[in-house]
Parts: structure tokens; sequence; C-alpha cells
């Protein structure tokens, strides 16, 4: 995906997750983050999109402790929330395409990276926004699903921090049926490796994940659970995924 497809998403999934929100009501429960309620959520996006607007506009080298949000609620949080976005839109709307900056992880470029992690980051939790509202939830297309679950597999679980390991090597397959997509990854005691595409199918696997492209984003970032895909094979390997993979 292209980077004003990523900021067009971006842009779009903010004022989504506002309004969710605010149907919601601040005080309601998030069930996708049973720790938090809606201001909670509100305050931790919007913590991270000003955090990410700082990293971009001081081009920084390094990665810098984000500021703490101050403990607004109601109208206020909305208010800083709506702002802090629209500030993230427009400075990656405005940043060159050499900009240099920390990332998390690798990537063709630090403007593709940021565009693409905060449209992701702003995603997930807006379908956190909708499941404190109740009700139906947003579609997401099948090129946005296909790439968030290349993010997390070949980006964020490549890393060493990857806690998704296992002293016997096991293989988990998912497949994605609407877009025939297929995600060989190799677990080990170290980070998992990630392979798309025919290439990763010279050899069986012990776990199979088979769903949609939006049905498998959404489980392989725990928002919905494993049961809601089709599973062959080994459970037990499912679960290493289902109980290690949160992102740290």
């Amino acid at each position: 995906m292209e980077i004003p497809e990523h900021l067009d998403a971006l842009a779009a999934e903010g004022l989504a997750l506002a309004s969710a929100a605010r149907e919601a009501g601040t005080d309601a429960l998030v069930p996708t983050c049973p720790d938090w309620r809606v201001r909670d959520l509100l305050r931790h996006t919007g913590m991270v999109h000003r955090w990410v607007t700082r990293v971009v506009v001081e081009e920084s080298s390094i990665c810098h402790e984000a500021a703490d949000e101050p403990a607004l609620d109601g109208e206020a949080l909305f208010e800083r929330f709506a702002e802090g976005h629209r500030l993230l839109v427009e400075v990656l709307r405005a940043a060159p395409d050499a900009l240099e900056c920390w990332t998390v992880f690798p990537a063709r470029s630090s403007l593709a990276f940021w565009a693409r992690r905060q449209a992701h980051e702003t995603r997930i939790h807006r379908v956190d926004a909708e499941s404190a509202r109740g009700g139906i939830r947003t579609r997401i297309a099948a090129a946005h699903a296909e790439d968030g679950i290349d993010e997390l597999l070949a980006g964020f679980h490549a890393r060493g921090r990857s806690r998704v390991r296992t002293d016997s090597p096991r293989t988990l397959r998912i497949r994605a049926v609407d877009t025939d997509t297929v995600w060989t990854v190799r677990l080990s005691a170290g980070p998992p490796l990630t392979v798309r595409g025919a290439a990763g199918l010279d050899s069986s696997a012990d776990c199979t994940l088979s769903g949609t492209a939006e049905q498998l984003y959404l489980a392989l970032w725990n928002r919905l659970p494993l049961s809601s895909v089709d599973l062959e094979g080994d459970r037990s390997v499912a679960r290493l995924w289902e109980e290690n993979s949160a992102v740290v």
C-alpha cells in the first residue's frame, strides 16, 4: 500500500474512533481491552498520536519517552483527542519523502513506516471503541487487513522483543481465503520468521489458521478470539500465539 492510502485511512479511522467513543461514553468498558474504559482508550491513542507527531517534527533519531496525557474527561478529552489526531495527519501529509527519523523497526522510508503504523494503530483502537459502543463494527478492506497482518508478522514479531517462542520448532500457517494469501511463520527459540507466499509452502504446518483477511487481522491482533477463524492441526501452537503475541 502507498503512503497516501495509509494517510487517508488514518484520517478516517481517527474520526470513526472518536464517533464510536462519543456514542459509548467515556465511562464505558472496552471489551477488547478489559482493563480500560473509553477514557483510557482516548488518552492512550491521543498520547501515541502526539508522541509520533513529535518524532516526525523533530526528525528525532532516538526514541523519546512519550509525555503523560492530562487527566481530562468528557468534552475536553474529545477536543484534545481531535486536535492531536488532526495535527498528526497534517504533519505526516506535509512531511518530505526523504524524512529520516526513528522507527520501531526498519521500513522502506521513515514516512512510509509512520503513515502505515499510525493507520493500523488508529484502526485497531477504532475497533476497540466500537466494541465499547456495541452494534455493527465498521468493515476493514481486505488490502488494509493484509497489510496489517504483514506489519504484525514481518515487522513487530521479527524483532528480538517478540515473546512468541518455543523450544521445539513449530510452524504456524495463516491463510486468507478471500485474497488467497498465505503466510508461513516458523517458530523457534528465536524471533519468529515469516515468509509470505509460495516460498513458505515447502513444508507442512503444525497449525493452520484460515479466514478472511479481516478476520485474521483482528484475531492476530487479539481483537477477535481465535475461535472466530478456522483452525486445523495442533491447537497448542495457536494458543502459543494467543498467549504471547501482545506487542511489547
